[in-house]
């Protein structure tokens, strides 16, 4: 039976990846671990397929991101006189991978998941479906808007 500790001390850094990529904050992605690790904690004792864990524990992580960003329209920002402290991007990358990453963080939420469920988790567009619980004809239009979205935007960056 696999521990709780080791599995944890094995995968979070996946999964602290996949958040940061999801969420373009450092921070927020911070808390969506933390919340995911919580949940996956208490339901620890009744997990019966250890071998699904990290798909369990991925489920678990994009519905609560799915659950942030659908009440993000409640949230209102406080204008204040000093401006917050910025911090160091956790990771650096070349010119041409940021480039490419200021066009991924820039998608809507939904294409967002779907490019980075498929070209950083690397998943099917059926495990990006049910990972989502949307349809496998959502994924492939949500992946084509993002896509062409990205074609268009990219020359004007590289230029």
């Amino acid at each position: 039976m696999v521990a709780f500790d080791s599995w944890l001390v094995a995968r979070e850094p996946a999964l602290q990846r996949l958040a940061l990529l999801l969420t373009n904050d450092e921070h927020a992605a911070q808390d969506l671990v933390q919340t995911t690790l919580a949940k996956l904690y208490l339901a620890w004792d009744r997990l019966d397929d250890r071998d699904r864990l990290d798909g369990y524990a991925r489920r678990i992580l994009l519905n609560e991101h799915r659950s942030a960003w659908r009440r993000q329209w409640r949230r209102r920002e406080v204008m204040t006189d000093d401006p917050p402290d910025v911090g160091q991007p956790a990771i650096e990358y070349d010119g041409s991978r940021e480039a490419v990453w200021r066009f991924v963080a820039s998608l809507p939420p939904r294409q967002r998941a779907v490019i980075v469920l498929r070209y950083y988790e690397d998943l099917s567009e059926a495990e990006i479906a049910d990972a989502l619980s949307i349809s496998l004809g959502t994924v492939k239009s949500q992946a084509s808007r993002a896509l062409a979205a990205l074609r268009t935007r990219l020359p004007e960056e590289m230029s």
